[in-house]
């Protein structure tokens, strides 16, 4: 008789544990009050995110060509600087043919990729290790938008929004350029002077 009690009770553990399993699995997540309903507003909350992204570059890049100590760098970061700046006005040309006005949202992606890019400066001597630092803060950067831009392209042609898709694109192959010319500035000099400075230390 106790050991078919025993067994009652670790077949009613079982099933208790099962069922908590199943409970958890089976939870969903709820949606904020503010959280959006269809494509069109996930749309324009995409572009109020990376309109932030923009705007906070436009300070972080002439920071990072402050510290850099490449001509090719600085120039490259530069010229970043003033492609960045159109970016923003096709943005906002986006929001006006989307009939929306051109607002920011904090995306956090973009201030923690910043953020990272200013504690990589903060933790390296001036000269090519710095370089190399702030090459692959720019490229995660660049990363990042590409990603985005690419995600607002193909929401904007199943929206219809034909012309904000075409302006989307432009911004798009841009990034992919500045990602091309951020890797040709690390693999021609900068990381080999890096790895150089690092062996006679």
């Amino acid at each position: 008789m106790k050991t078919e009690t025993k067994t009652t009770k670790s077949t009613g553990a079982a099933r208790t544990l099962k069922a908590s399993t199943t409970k958890t699995t089976t939870r969903k997540l709820k949606a904020k009050s503010t959280a959006a309903e269809g494509l069109m507003e996930l749309y324009i909350d995409s572009l109020k995110d990376i309109y932030w992204a923009e705007k906070a570059l436009t300070k972080a890049l002439p920071k990072m060509a402050k510290n850099a100590t490449s001509e090719n760098l600085i120039s490259s970061l530069e010229n970043h600087l003033s492609v960045t700046e159109e970016q923003i006005s096709r943005l906002e040309k986006v929001f006006e043919l989307a009939g929306k006005k051109a607002t920011a949202k904090k995306c956090d992606a973009m201030d923690g990729l910043i953020k990272e890019g200013q504690d990589i400066m903060e933790s390296t001597e001036p000269g090519p290790v710095r370089d190399a630092g702030i090459i692959a803060a720019s490229q995660k950067i660049e990363h990042y938008e590409i990603a985005t831009y690419g995600t607002l392209c193909a929401f904007a042609k199943t929206l219809g929004q034909k012309e904000a898709a075409a302006l989307l694109h432009e911004t798009l192959n841009e990034e992919k350029e500045a990602d091309i010319t951020l890797t040709e500035a690390a693999y021609n000099t900068i990381n080999f002077d890096a790895a150089e400075e690092d062996s006679e230390m």
